[in-house]
């Protein structure tokens, strides 16, 4: 199953167009993350006081945390437009050249995935950003000459889950670096409720509780098992979301009351009853159930590390006692449990 199939997957996935509308605009209404509201207000109040634009900002962290709405946030309460596009759209220097020379003053540019930029397309960044300046370079051989043109003062927003494999140089020039933490159980109550009401969804306490249980600390994930809910309810429950309509709908979609799926679930299995509970390589486990090891790594693993099912090591991926319980498999009491080799 490809990242983009799993339905508790953070990716961004083709059905969540209908998010778009259910986004917060201003910081006020945005639940969870109060650290980095907090502070994001106070650089929104200060740019505003010195009438400049906001400094660049990075965030990153997990998939379907709110990056992207944060940037649309940050726009709506400066007052400016922003231009939305991603690392891999930017194939050349020239199609960021047209990018940053149609820029107005204090306009906002976001970039999602700014981790997948290519190195010459990050050579003519640096200067934009620090600068604000754009080098560019006309003709060839001897007849070559620079010119360099002035740009309007303007804010970069990145977004990244791969902040390792961000360049220092990029990294560096981006003032304000906030990491987005998973949301706890509250805010998510809060989130789905709120979505509730914006598309008329009639969702009792109880049902909130459960999709906010299952969501993975994730909105986005959130939002998504909303809707597939509500289609359950729809067809079988009158359309009311109660306690235990979500329970079956979402049994039905093999997700558990800790929000793990059919790839969460066979990782743990994998690491307990094929390598005895790890040590055990990422990519062996990655080969033991047919995934990509990235897809391991950056969807499945920060959610079973949360949990606290899981343990990196040295020596590789193990798992701990929680896991065994919550998979129903007894644990030796030496801790050898290593199968036999024959």
């Amino acid at each position: 199953m490809s990242e983009d199939e799993r339905l508790i997957s953070g990716s961004r996935r083709r059905d969540d167009r209908e998010n778009i509308a259910l986004r917060p605009r201003l910081l006020r209404d945005i639940v969870g993350q109060d650290s980095v509201r907090e502070n994001l207000q106070i650089l929104i109040d200060a740019a505003k006081n010195r009438s400049e634009p906001i400094d660049h900002v990075l965030f990153y962290g997990p998939p379907g945390l709110g990056k992207t709405s944060f940037a649309h946030v940050i726009s709506h309460e400066m007052g400016v437009n922003i231009r939305v596009t991603a690392g891999p759209s930017i194939e050349r220097a020239g199609d960021l050249a047209a990018i940053l020379t149609h820029l107005k003053q204090n306009d906002i540019l976001f970039i999602d995935e700014v981790h997948r930029l290519g190195r010459a397309v990050e050579e003519v960044l640096y200067p934009a950003m620090e600068d604000f300046v754009l080098d560019i370079v006309i003709g060839k051989g001897p007849a070559a000459k620079n010119v360099r043109l002035n740009l309007p003062r303007f804010t970069v927003i990145g977004a990244t889950t791969r902040l390792a494999l961000l360049a220092a140089p990029l990294r560096d020039r981006f003032g304000a670096q906030f990491r987005l933490d998973f949301y706890d159980i509250q805010a998510m109550q809060h989130i789905i409720n709120r979505a509730a009401a914006m598309l008329k969804i009639e969702i009792e306490p109880e049902g909130t509780v459960e999709i906010a249980r299952r969501s993975r600390g994730t909105p986005r994930v959130a939002l998504r098992l909303l809707r597939r809910v509500r289609d359950y309810a729809q067809v079988r429950a009158q359309g009311i979301i109660t306690g235990r309509v979500s329970e079956e709908a979402l049994a039905l979609l093999n997700i558990d009351h800790l929000g793990l799926d059919d790839v969460d679930r066979r990782i743990l299995s994998t690491i307990i009853e094929k390598y005895g509970g790890g040590p055990v390589g990422l990519e062996t486990i990655a080969a033991a159930i047919s995934e990509d090891s990235s897809t391991i790594m950056d969807v499945c693993e920060p959610y079973l590390l949360q949990l606290g099912f899981l343990a990196r090591t040295p020596r590789g991926r193990t798992a701990t006692p929680l896991a065994y319980q919550h998979m129903g498999i007894a644990m030796k009491q030496d801790g050898s449990n290593q199968p036999p080799l024959f």
